[in-house]
């Protein structure tokens, strides 16, 4: 099979890296694609959202297959406009797309659906916001309602911090129209995970469990940003906890996609709190979550493209997928000012020697070449990932790799999966 990987980040670099390994694939292209990737995929010039472009290129190339890794081309309805002209594509189309292009639509769905979630309200006036964060009182929670590459979300402490937030999104309108309204939430306590899962419209097939670090800097400090660190599997998530996520929130999302008339078909990703209620969604992905793909991509032994396929044909009850046992910690090296402003073209070297170590990848986010040389070309330049015997020789090979890899600037977080750690 020929297969397309849209999208040219760490995630579609790990995809990449997978799919690529399949007996049942003969040649993959990435679009737009990027260093890393290049040297395991023939790089196409396509933007990720230029669906036309991308359109046109499936039916001329013969392309088998193409699994779309960004969000922003889901929601933008491209696996309708692929299936329309008969061709195979992996993710759900535009109207279940929804759950994660509108967080005022994917609440409802929630509150509808009787799935846990925090308690909030939708308001599209900047004084009414104010207001009722006012009253509502701090800790609170501010998101964006539209997408916002994993940035529009603000935990609050004070009610200064939540109109600060509210005037961030809608009257500077940083994320542009995502900002056109905004979900104002109860902050729940507890520890984060991510839950991903195939569904094919009526079978759920849950993935080994992870967990994000979305702050910029140690201890979850500074601003959230796209995604510093992962780490698989997560030990908050015991199978008493999966339980509850499969029957509380996968189950029940499923149902109402259907219910709607649109069933889900994809990658779904819940992210969630693990409170002392038990797992309280905060969100929805409709695609492969983003540094969390590589831990788990890192883990799996199966072929991917076999519960791809499964999905597509509506045969996932079928699959079976087996799993290296050790666990896997990606650590995030990103540009310095990242999730701000920084400056791209800085020189990347140490990468062979990171992966000389063993059970080690390089996964590319942000890179280029410019002439010979490997530069940086966005603000999560790399996730380098490596598996080891516990969660604590994970984390020290993914960071003796990191100090192998040097350029001007780089930032990363220190602490990737010491929660973990501290519970083991």
């Amino acid at each position: 099979m020929k297969v397309l990987v849209v999208g040219g980040g760490g995630r579609e670099h790990a995809l990449v890296w997978k799919i690529a390994r399949s007996p049942l694939v003969s040649k993959v292209y990435s679009a737009p694609g990027n260093a890393g990737i290049a040297e395991e995929a023939e790089a196409i010039d396509i933007a990720a959202g230029d669906v036309a472009s991308l359109l046109g290129f499936a039916k001329d190339s013969g392309i088998d297959l193409t699994v779309v890794g960004p969000e922003v081309p889901l929601v933008a309805g491209i696996v309708d406009k692929f299936q329309e002209e008969g061709l195979k594509i992996f993710g759900p189309r535009q109207h279940a797309a929804n759950l994660e292009g509108s967080k005022a639509y994917s609440k409802m769905l929630m509150k509808s659906a009787g799935i846990p979630t925090a308690r909030f309200k939708i308001l599209s006036d900047l004084s009414a916001a104010k207001d009722y964060a006012e009253v509502t009182g701090a800790p609170i929670v501010i998101k964006a309602s539209g997408l916002a590459a994993g940035k529009g979300v603000y935990v609050c402490k004070t009610i200064e911090e939540a109109h600060e937030a509210i005037d961030v999104v809608m009257k500077e309108r940083i994320f542009g129209t995502a900002g056109d309204s905004v979900i104002i939430e109860e902050c729940l306590t507890g520890e984060e995970a991510s839950i991903l899962a195939f569904v094919d419209g009526h079978a759920i097939f849950s993935l080994e469990s992870s967990q994000d670090h979305k702050r910029a800097f140690d201890g979850d400090k500074g601003p959230n940003t796209g995604g510093m660190g992962a780490y698989s599997p997560a030990p908050v998530v015991t199978d008493r906890v999966m339980r509850q996520v499969e029957r509380d929130v996968l189950v029940p999302v499923a149902y109402a996609s259907n219910r709607n008339g649109c069933p889900y078909r994809g990658i779904l990703y819940a992210g969630l709190m693990i409170t002392e209620e038990g797992p309280s969604v905060l969100e929805f992905n409709v695609r492969f979550g983003d540094p969390e793909t590589q831990p788990i991509l890192m883990r799996m032994k199966s072929d991917i493209m076999e519960p791809i396929l499964a999905v597509i044909d509506g045969s996932l009850a079928d699959v079976a997928i087996e799993w290296d046992e050790r666990p896997a910690v990606c650590v995030v090296m990103a540009s310095g000012g990242y999730p701000g402003k920084y400056e791209k073209g800085k020189e990347i070297t140490g990468i062979e020697e990171a992966e000389a170590l063993g059970d080690v990848k390089v996964f590319h986010a942000g890179t280029a070449l410019a002439g010979d040389k490997l530069v940086t070309n966005g603000g999560r330049v790399l996730g380098v990932t490596a598996l080891g015997d516990t969660i604590a020789a994970a984390k020290e090979r993914a960071y003796e790799a990191v100090g192998r890899i040097h350029f001007d600037g780089a930032h990363f977080r220190s602490d990737i999966a010491d929660r973990a750690i501290r519970r083991a």
